[in-house]
């Protein structure tokens, strides 16, 4: 597996290795790992000053602050990685080296919510992704420990983008751990909360009980068809979770209360550039805590 993981040393990179550095199954088929740093490029005054050999060391020492624990966190967890930095705007050049290496899998950490709700992840990581289409790891949520062997849930919604997750998560189940705990997941409408007028003006349900469970039930299996499919072929057992609502807040709060890591496919790109996942996919981003896997 082809990994790049973008760090800045910040609590938040620091994440994003730490994870990494948790994967022991992961470690063991010897992945091709690299992690990059990108400082920002000083202005053309100042570096015109003090000179272009100045310039370099400084670029060199502020690269190797982020990269020495990365590097050394790593090599502690049994993976030799290479650690390389290049001057630029990160975003751009993070998603530049992704897409040039055709990597596996883009990581990264984030810091969460902003004061801007579509705005979420933080600037990088929400350039990033309008950027790239790589599959990619927010690594999201306090500092915390993992064990190698994960509860994943893989949300499911009988879409093309659904499947591409599944097929992602059993192309690389090491990733997971040796023996992971994976739920598939389906959100279905509540159909109950759906009415129609009466004759008096007054809202009275447009399905009874029994149409609202056979409603349900025909999302659920028709949500659930292709992707057990996937798994029976290739012998991978997962539990399936039904939940009801809306679901970018209902993935949320099973991903938060019961989950390590949600898998979930996206279309990708937005009208608006920073709504580049799609409404279920921002909703989840916005309100889940917990490390998210988005495949595009």
């Amino acid at each position: 597996m082809k990994i790049l993981v973008a760090v800045d040393g910040s609590d938040y990179s620091r994440m994003a290795i730490e994870f990494i550095a948790s994967r022991q199954t992961l470690i063991q088929s010897n992945p091709d790992v690299e992690v990059l740093n990108v400082p920002w490029p000083l202005a053309a005054n100042p570096a015109r000053i003090v000179g272009m050999a100045i310039v370099r060391e400084y670029y060199a020492e502020e690269a190797e602050k982020a990269l020495r624990p990365a590097r050394r966190r790593l090599q502690k967890a049994g993976l030799s990685a290479t650690v390389r930095f290049v001057v630029g705007r990160p975003a751009s050049e993070i998603s530049a080296a992704a897409d040039k290496a055709n990597v596996d899998l883009l990581v990264l950490g984030s810091h969460g919510h902003s004061a801007l709700g579509g705005l979420l992840l933080g600037s990088v990581t929400n350039e990033v992704l309008a950027r790239t289409k790589r599959p990619m790891l927010i690594v999201r949520g306090k500092a915390k420990s993992y064990t190698d062997s994960l509860r994943v849930g893989i949300a499911v919604d009988g879409s093309p983008y659904g499947r591409k997750a599944v097929k992602f998560l059993l192309q690389h189940l090491d990733l997971f751990g040796a023996n992971p705990k994976l739920t598939l997941i389906h959100v279905v409408q509540d159909f109950v909360l759906t009415a129609m007028p009466s004759m008096e003006g007054i809202a009275v349900p447009a399905f009874s009980e029994s149409e609202v469970r056979a409603l349900q039930n025909k999302a659920f299996e028709g949500a659930m068809k292709t992707a057990r499919a996937l798994l029976q072929k290739t012998g991978t057992k997962a539990d399936e979770v039904r939940l009801i609502g809306n679901a970018g807040d209902e993935l949320s709060n099973y991903t938060n209360k019961k989950l390590d890591l949600l898998v979930m496919g996206s279309h990708g790109y937005g009208a608006f550039k920073a709504a580049v996942m799609g409404s279920v996919a921002t909703r989840v981003t916005a309100h889940c805590t917990m490390p998210l896997l988005l495949v595009r």
